[in-house]
Order: structure tokens, then sequence, then C-alpha cells
């Protein structure tokens, strides 16, 4: 289940390659990469914290915050790409961006029942 979980990092490890090879701009990459990372590193905060709380404002303030923070960092990502290194270069970020955001959804959709049945 740990690299299921990963996927959309699996997925950004392979577009690498793609946009090597595709002559894409490596700036969008490295921007989505790094924006990538970073939510989902608040994203696993976001649901530790929620999982430690007991008060159903916390958990629900935690996870629709964490939500509508993490979507606005990675849009503002790709604007920033777009406006900074132009718009082939912002195009690559979003499809990029939407891809993983793809996959990841996906995968959480089909795996999470299954991980509440594994904790108990």
């Amino acid at each position: 289940m740990a690299v299921v979980n990963r996927l959309d990092l699996v997925f950004l490890a392979i577009s690498l390659p793609v946009f090597l090879l595709g002559g894409l701009p490596m700036v969008a990459w490295g921007i989505i990469a790094a924006a990538w990372i970073i939510q989902r590193y608040v994203r696993g905060w976001a649901m530790r914290k929620a999982r430690e709380t007991e008060d159903a404002r916390t958990l629900v303030g935690l996870l629709a915050g964490s939500l509508i923070g993490r979507g606005w960092f990675v849009a503002l990502s790709i604007f920033a790409c777009g406006m900074i290194f132009g718009s082939k270069a912002g195009l690559s970020a979003a499809l990029l961006a939407v891809a993983l955001f793809t996959v990841m959804f996906t995968v959480e959709m089909i795996f999470r029942p299954f991980e509440d049945t594994e904790s108990k």
C-alpha cells in the first residue's frame, strides 16, 4: 500500500523524462514538483492533526482549510510559472498539476475504504 499511496509521486518522477525528452520547460516541472511536494507535506500534517483531535469543528477546519489552501497554493504556483516564464511553461505546469491531482484523487477514492478497515 505504501507505493500505491505515493503513486502521484511515482507519476511525478516518471514525468521528468517526459519533460526532458519532449522539450518541455523544465522550470515548469521544477515549480510543480516543489509545489506538489509542499502541498503533500501540508496534507499529511493536516491529516495527522485531524486524527489527533476530538473536536468536530477543529477536524472540519483543518481538513477544509488544508484543502482550500493547498488548492490555492498549487493554482498560484501555476499562475506564477506562466506569468514569469511564459505561456508554454504555464500550460505545462497546469497539465502536470492536473495529471498529478487526477492520480492522487483516483488512488484516494479507490483505496480510502481499505485504509479504514486496516486500521481497526
